[in-house]
């Protein structure tokens, strides 16, 4: 999975590249759906999923990663207004990423799929049902990114007047998940279904338990609803980088998704996660990061500027303001045109601006639409404008200066922006030795191709999900449930 580089002295990461998605138009690049190459508007479509997976497994992508919000963005020009962002597209209408999975994976046979899904409005035994019934259809090639939403337009919607307190979320997040390990992991052997025709018995009582989880937040008597799926617990995907973000990243998540406009923004929270993921059993390294990256790609400088400034042309103002609003919660609109915001009373703003500015030295003032149109292409991540080869000096000096370990590539244009990367990056990665060939594991599991590993179905032996498994000749007694 890696090679050597120029002076043979340390081994190259092959990068784990993933398609960054969501059921919604432009997504990460809002008014980009007004562009006439753009075909992000057709994601009601069935066939504009199973189109873009198997583009995507042609060039061997890891992954594609299905975003997904619950809830508006309603902030920018508040309170509760959702119109900016219901004029411009700005992740609105947005559907249920679950739904198209199975279609893709039917028309493919190895990529994988990671799907958000938020533990704070959802119950864990109902959860459990929906990605084991998935992983089964996908034979095993199913991701869960769990997150505990950030929006009070979604509270809203789900029983709540707004969300609750930030830490609180990450608690239960934490129990949530220990009851997903106990459905997924301890309630079936792994051989209980025996479908013996002959006796009449599909599935082996005996081999099938309840949980009994009793907690502060969940009473789940058990057993999971489902049987053993391929990989009975699906990758497990986290972005969150405060504290309590990263502590329950560093104890669960597989890959983590970062993001900044520099290495330098993310860096230490990498380092950090590394070294608390090893405080908990774990190696550093099976802590995959991808930094989330937006490539604009021409053959030369020149077209890949001029690129650029088409897209540009598209880009809604009012949509990128509406989805800074809904990251921040801060409400841009109140402040004048041409105020910079380097020197407004909010730190929120400030501290932001100034980590742009850092990583952006060229741009003489910060003002709301300079921050438009920093966000319209691309988003929260890095936009990288340049040749093959310069975009692929930037992936590695993303790994060198941030030890990333791969990306979430988000698109300015669908499918445009993967047709680019696939047609003039991958080959000048894999010149470099930077990504892969092809698939390591042939109709393989998501998680075997993303670690590379052959059998590797479940978690790896270091992560605390694997302590649930109940397997095939341990009897029901020696079979401890972990609290």
């Amino acid at each position: 999975m890696a090679a050597n580089d120029s002076n043979g002295s340390k081994p190259k990461k092959s990068l784990i590249l993933n398609a960054f998605v969501e059921m919604c138009s432009g997504h990460q690049s809002p008014g980009l759906w007004r562009h006439p190459d753009d075909t992000s508007a057709d994601f009601n479509s069935v066939d504009h999923w199973i189109e873009l997976a198997k583009l995507l497994e042609s060039a061997k992508f890891h992954g594609m990663f299905i975003a997904d919000v619950l809830g508006g963005y309603d902030v920018y020009k508040g309170p509760k207004n959702l119109d900016p962002a219901i004029t411009s597209g700005a992740q609105w209408p947005v559907n249920e990423p679950l739904a198209v999975i199975p279609a893709m994976a039917a028309a493919t046979k190895n990529l994988g799929f990671g799907a958000t899904v938020a533990t704070t409005y959802e119950q864990p035994y109902h959860l459990a049902r929906r990605l084991s019934t998935i992983d089964h259809l996908t034979k095993g090639r199913v991701g869960w990114n769990i997150v505990t939403g950030y929006l009070d337009s979604a509270a809203r919607n789900l029983g709540h007047t707004e969300q609750p307190e930030h830490d609180e979320r990450y608690a239960i997040a934490e129990e949530y998940i220990q009851v997903m390990y106990k459905l997924f992991e301890s309630s079936w052997r792994d051989d209980a279904v025996v479908l013996n025709k002959a006796k009449g018995i599909y599935t082996d009582p005996s081999l099938v338990r309840e949980i009994n989880h009793k907690g502060k937040y969940y009473n789940v008597p058990g057993p999971h609803i489902c049987q053993p799926s391929p990989q009975r617990t699906p990758l497990l995907l986290q972005a969150g980088t405060s504290k309590a973000g990263k502590t329950f990243a560093a104890q669960h998540a597989e890959a983590i998704f970062v993001g900044g406009h520099s290495p330098s923004t993310i860096v230490k929270n990498i380092a950090e996660v590394r070294a608390l993921a090893k405080e908990f059993g774990r190696r550093p390294e099976d802590v995959k990061f991808l930094a989330m990256i937006c490539p604009i790609i021409g053959k030369t400088e020149e077209e890949a500027k001029a690129k650029y400034d088409e897209y540009a042309q598209y880009a809604s103002t009012d949509g990128a303001l509406a989805l800074f609003g809904g990251w921040t919660g801060i409400d841009l609109d109140v402040y004048g045109d041409d105020e910079e915001l380097r020197h407004v009373q909010s730190n929120a703003i400030r501290s932001a601006v100034e980590a742009w500015s850092k990583s952006l030295p060229g741009v003489p003032k910060w003002t709301k639409s300079t921050v438009a149109k920093h966000l319209s292409i691309g988003g929260l991540g890095a936009t990288i404008v340049g040749t093959p080869s310069q975009v692929a000096d930037e992936f590695e000096r993303w790994v060198s200066e941030a030890d990333v370990d791969g990306f979430n590539i988000a698109y300015a244009i669908k499918p445009g922006t993967f047709v680019d990367v696939i047609e003039l990056l991958l080959p000048e990665l894999r010149k470099r030795g930077l990504f892969w060939d092809d698939y390591t594991v042939q109709g393989g599991t998501y998680r075997e191709n993303f670690y590379g590993k052959k059998g590797q179905t479940g978690p790896l032996d270091e992560h605390v999900g694997s302590t649930y498994r109940w397997k095939a000749g341990v009897e029901k007694g020696d079979a401890v449930i972990p609290e």
